[in-house]
């Protein structure tokens, strides 16, 4: 048991460094820069040495905050990240636990991301904080919505909520392109409001620097303030693991027809490596908006969700009814 929390604890502090250097890395190509580069070579040991520097840091408590919830609301959010990581099944054998209902149990304890975020922005006792956190309570249930009439146009298909068995559903083809286009704006929808609820670039008004100071940690530091950024960068990463899953196949290798030579490639590839590159193409789309699009506003990013994704959402889902009441795909259903 001890051992299985040290792993889990090493593979989250891993992984979260990794993340963020890979997106100084990108993000200085992208504005023609080389990125971090001293420390270590090609500046790998960068995110090293930054967190080190922020456990080090005192940990300030503002004087007028509550201080319990101030120390809780951190560790809700990380809690939320670890309890999804807890579902994803990377490989047919790599996963933590292969719960029968995966797809109930990811919407669930995702909440505790939002009620961390409430807590922090309430507890600091600051304007920014709480403008942040209230921004960001209204965007996360706002989203929610569509992200969850995506992912039940994918429980349809696969007529399960198991994870594992959603992958295996879409070894004919991924769900992406399998239903004449249901499952391109499934797969959209669940993408965007996935972003939206994470808070990253184009949807990170809850953190707008020229609006809020930093938004809803602008009173932490620290540990606690690394607790939040380590959450992020984690939270990016279970979107692009969750869509992959959901719309991508998992670890399904991709295959065209009956190309049987083709295919015997794809299939020597290991299926943990499937999962892997398109969960990290994903990693990478994700960034790439972040460098590329502007901040929305207030009333264009609850436009968006009530007008056009909310809308779109319901239409798709009964196209996707339709669909598997007629069996109407691209490859038959096995």
């Amino acid at each position: 048991m001890v051992l299985g929390v040290v792993g889990v604890a090493a593979f989250i502090a891993v992984l979260g460094m990794g993340l963020i250097y890979a997106e100084r890395k990108i993000a200085g190509h992208f504005q023609c820069r080389l990125g971090p580069m001293r420390v270590g070579w090609h500046g790998i040991f960068q995110t090293v040495a930054d967190t080190l520097k922020l456990l080090l840091k005192e940990d300030v408590v503002p004087a007028q905050a509550d201080k319990f919830l101030h120390i809780l609301a951190p560790l809700f959010t990380l809690l939320g990240t670890i309890l999804v990581l807890a579902v994803l099944p990377m490989s047919p054998i790599v996963h933590v636990s292969d719960v029968n209902i995966g797809v109930v149990y990811v919407g669930a304890v995702s909440g505790f991301g939002v009620l961390g975020i409430l807590l922090g922005g309430w507890s600091s006792n600051n304007k920014w904080s709480l403008l942040g956190a209230m921004r960001a309570g209204a965007q996360i249930i706002s989203y929610e919505i569509s992200a969850t009439l995506a992912l039940l146009v994918v429980v349809l298909f696969s007529g399960t909520l198991r994870l594992s068995e959603i992958v295996e559903s879409q070894a004919a083809g991924w769900w992406i392109w399998r239903a004449h286009g249901v499952g391109i704006v499934a797969f959209l929808l669940f993408f965007i409001a996935s972003l939206a609820e994470i808070n990253r670039t184009p949807f990170d008004i809850p953190e707008g620097e020229s609006e809020l100071t930093a938004g809803f940690h602008t009173e932490y530091s620290g540990m606690r303030f690394a607790f939040f950024f380590l959450a992020e960068f984690i939270n990016m990463f279970i979107v692009a693991a969750l869509t992959a899953t959901l719309f991508l196949g998992g670890w399904m290798p991709f295959h065209i027809g009956d190309f049987a030579g083709f295919n015997a490639i794809m299939d020597m590839i290991p299926p943990g490596l499937w999962f892997t590159g398109k969960t990290a193409f994903l990693v990478f789309l994700i960034m790439w908006f972040r460098w590329t699009f502007p901040r929305l506003r207030v009333d264009q990013l609850m436009r968006l969700e009530w007008k056009v994704l909310l809308p779109i959402g319901f239409a798709n889902l009964i196209a996707a009814a339709v669909v598997v009441l007629f069996n109407f795909y691209f490859f038959p259903v096995r």
